[in-house]
């Protein structure tokens, strides 16, 4: 029998990045990295990504911590004296405004730790689950940012082999919703909420952009929000599973 290639998946426990990683769980052997980095959120995105790799089978697991990106600040994320924002309006419109939840030249960060994984692993996968589409606008998000980060591990890695897959980055969120359902992913172990960790608000631009994405799927957001905030939003609430 032929072993099926290896691949390290970024898995942040949120509902893209569970997505991405059936994924890679389907068509390779894949080892899942989760990096903490000081976020408001941090110990309930770790519980989601643990409880997605047990889910999808995936035993070769790693937890790392970033203790730059919050020492740095500069981002509603990690700055406790930032708020966390209520979503716009024209929330999916691609404003030319950087949201002040983006945390400056993050997934630069978390791919470094991947290509050095993967080095050792002798991976040569990196699956990442950015999406440009129904986005917040961040620019580490883009599909020629990961262009240029293949021509940077390209000439900066020992073989030069390994690269980045970024299967959703196309796609809107309700079609990533409708993927995750059709592949089974644990869509209910995810959590996407900037600011709350018991239940989630549904005002942030996260939580606004998944119970749209819900919603045009045709299908219930199985993770617990706070009725009085996203009714607020005009969301309808999840149907009890």
């Amino acid at each position: 029998m032929t072993a099926r290639p290896k691949s390290v998946v970024l898995l942040s426990g949120g509902m893209d990045s569970c997505v991405c990683a059936a994924l890679a769980a389907r068509d390779t052997d894949a080892a899942a990295l989760h990096i903490s980095y000081g976020q408001r959120t941090e110990a309930r995105e770790r519980e989601a990504f643990l409880a997605i790799c047990a889910r999808l089978g995936i035993r070769n697991h790693l937890a790392v911590r970033n203790e730059a990106l919050r020492a740095i600040g500069g981002s509603a994320l990690t700055d406790p004296n930032l708020a966390v924002p209520d979503a716009l309006p024209e929330l999916a419109s691609h404003s030319q405004q950087i949201p002040i939840t983006y945390v400056p030249f993050r997934n630069a960060h978390f791919l470094a730790v991947a290509v050095s994984w993967a080095e050792v692993l002798g991976a040569e996968q990196i699956y990442v689950g950015a999406v440009e589409q129904d986005s917040s606008g961040y620019p580490d998000c883009r599909p020629a940012y990961y262009q240029a980060y293949n021509e940077v591990i390209r000439t900066g890695t020992k073989d030069g082999k390994i690269h980045i897959v970024t299967p959703l980055i196309a796609l809107k969120k309700s079609q990533i919703v409708r993927q995750g359902l059709e592949l089974g992913a644990p869509l209910d172990l995810t959590w996407s909420c900037y600011s709350r960790e018991d239940k989630a608000c549904g005002k942030c631009d996260s939580c606004v952009l998944r119970l749209r994405a819900f919603q045009e799927a045709g299908a219930a957001d199985p993770i617990p929000y706070d009725p009085v905030s996203h009714e607020k939003k005009g969301v309808a609430p999840r149907a009890e599973l």
